[in-house]
């Protein structure tokens, strides 16, 4: 299938899901003078009855709609291309100008909205969620934060090309960091030495620079929530996240829940690997290499394999989300390859006014890249199926739901793998697969306590904070892996997860979902068709319940202590056969 590079891609003719309303056809909302005279017509208009307060609702959904496909229009073309001067100053020109400018006027949307809720009645059941949300980020609200919050923007941005920039010199060739993760596959253990010690080299020559770019995002965001009356970070980002259905505390149990009932798992699955590779010790480079031996998966060699493949795998598993991936390839949303300059990692972000999902990955030809496709691709579905829904926040549930849309696809999509796979490969697969997902588990609990360490401890030195990875990593099983003279590549890990830069606490949102995504798989395995048929009935709600109830939507518990681990470990092992 042939698709369009979304680097050429002219995303302004993509069709809007529905005619404007009120915004002008030509608006440009790249002019703040235009922006700004929206909003004020909003915040100027009568609003006497029931029916005109949910038409003003529906305008403003569709401000906020456009505006916001704006932004993910400017920032996708950055991503796609960090070394491209002119599309980083397109987005940093719209951080620092329309951004500030939208954000008071915001604050006086919500203040409006909850002064006509006073006096005006509406479906409780249909806008309790959006009256909750309004009326938190009202209380968050504070002007003196508009310029810090510009400046945390600026700074994802600063680590994104920071990030993108970083190659290494292999075997005669400049390659970026995500083409260099294929060698650690490699059989030759001295050659995927070199590469994984020529990745950590790169990284760590930047040393000082991603310490000192996270110092300053850190006293940002310290000051930020210090503005709007917190006493820490923690509880301020937890508002920020509209988590209002769990805290720090229930975090902090999957913590110990984690370390007592699947880090034990992890070191079975080390322990034999480390059997069938006949070593004296695991290194860090021995991690991702087939552990009988084999060369690795190659389940594709062009990006335009993988979406042909990946065509079919989703077909089968359900035709309609063959048809929906099949329009997403046609229209080009699709950015896969791995090249430098292009940002590391992969997202699936929605063009909030097409309402349709954009999806970015640095593929290079890995057992890895697929699942990372079918991930992105479960987080395309959702947005898609929570398309129709009126009010704008409503087509974005909870990140800890939406990640249930993309690891339960992994999983419900994984018996199709033959279109990539013969038997062998293909049952080489699900064990990786199901190692990564324990694996998964570990890595969010050491981010998640990782990240309530440095939030905890305001004035923290980089040497402190590198000494508290290491205990945390510890705590976790990171002694399994024998770091014996590289300890300094250890003490700095945590540099290549975006998210403790980018998106601070947006990492246990993985371990929650994770659990649901497992226990979707089970379901399935007792009756599919009844399991596919509630996660697309909980997809279609997006956001418009609370977080509880679209886990019972989808059959799940929303629990992540041990009541609800332990049986799901016990299934993976079964499963493993540990």
């Amino acid at each position: 299938m042939s698709t369009v590079p979304a680097q050429e891609l002219d995303f302004s003719k993509l069709p809007r899901y529905e005619p404007r309303r009120f915004l002008d056809e030509s608006a440009d909302l790249g002019q703040k003078e235009q922006v700004v005279s929206f909003y004020r017509s909003l915040l100027g208009r009568p609003v006497a009855s029931r029916e005109e307060l949910e038409a003003w609702i529906r305008d403003r959904s569709e401000l906020e709609a456009a505006l916001e496909e704006y932004s993910t229009i400017l920032y996708i073309r950055m991503t796609c291309q960090t070394d491209d001067e002119q599309r980083a100053g397109d987005y940093r020109w719209f951080i620092e100008t329309i951004v500030p400018a939208v954000r008071p006027l915001t604050d006086q949307l919500n203040l409006k909205y909850l002064g006509l809720r006073n006096v005006l009645a509406l479906d409780a059941r249909v806008y309790a969620i959006y009256d909750r949300n309004v009326k938190s980020d009202a209380e968050l609200f504070n002007e003196a934060n508009i310029p810090l919050q510009t400046a945390e923007a600026l700074l994802s941005q600063e680590y994104q090309a920071l990030s993108g920039g970083l190659t290494v010199s292999f075997q005669g060739q400049e390659l970026t960091l995500p083409q260099m993760s294929k060698y650690l596959f490699e059989t030759d253990r001295v050659v995927r030495e070199d590469a994984w010690k020529g990745i950590a080299r790169r990284r760590f020559t930047e040393k000082d620079k991603f310490d000192d770019l996270f110092d300053r995002m850190r006293r940002v965001r310290e000051s930020i929530a210090r503005n709007a009356g917190f006493t820490g970070f923690t509880d301020y980002q937890f508002r920020v996240y509209h988590r209002f259905d769990y805290t720090s505390r229930e975090c902090k149990e999957y913590h110990a829940s984690a370390e007592e009932w699947i880090v034990p798992l992890w070191k079975a699955i080390l322990e034999r690997r480390n059997k069938e590779l006949r070593l004296p010790a695991l290194r860090p480079w021995d991690l991702y290499v087939d552990p009988q031996g084999r060369p690795p998966l190659k389940p594709f060699s062009k990006t335009s394999e993988l979406i042909d493949g990946a065509l079919t795998v989703l077909t089968r598993t359900d035709a309609e989300l063959g048809k929906q991936f099949s329009e997403i390839a046609r229209l080009g949303l699709l950015d896969l390859a791995s090249r430098k300059g292009k940002a590391p990692g992969g997202y699936q972000s929605t063009l909030t006014e097409a309402r349709k999902p954009f999806i970015f990955m640095n593929a290079v030809g890995l057992d890895s890249d697929v699942r990372t496709l079918l991930h992105e691709a479960g987080h395309a579905f959702h947005a898609l199926a929570c398309a129709h829904q009126p009010i704008f926040p409503y087509r974005h549930a909870p990140m800890e739901f939406c990640e249930v849309a993309s690891m339960a696809m992994e999983l419900l999509a994984e018996e199709h793998l033959d279109v990539f796979y013969d038997r062998r490969d293909l049952e080489r697969s699900h064990r990786s697969h199901l190692e990564d997902i324990v694996q998964t588990l570990v890595w969010v609990a050491t981010v998640d306590a990782f990240q309530h360490w440095i939030y905890e401890h305001p004035g923290h030195s980089a040497p402190e904070r590198g000494a508290a990875w290491l205990a945390i990593r510890q705590r976790f099983g990171g002694n399994f892996v024998d770091w014996s003279g590289l300890e300094q590549f250890h003490e700095t890990a945590w540099h290549r997860q975006l998210h403790i830069f980018e998106a601070p606490f947006y990492y246990i949102e993985y371990a929650i979902a994770q659990l649901g995504a497992l226990q979707l798989w089970l379901n399935a395995k007792r009756d599919r068709p009844a399991a596919l048929a509630a996660y697309r009935r909980a997809l279609a709600l997006g956001g418009s319940r609370p977080l509880p109830e679209l886990f019972t939507e989808a059959g799940l518990r929303f629990d992540f202590s041990s009541a609800t681990i332990r049986p799901l470990i016990t299934a993976l092992k079964g499963e493993l056969g540990l």
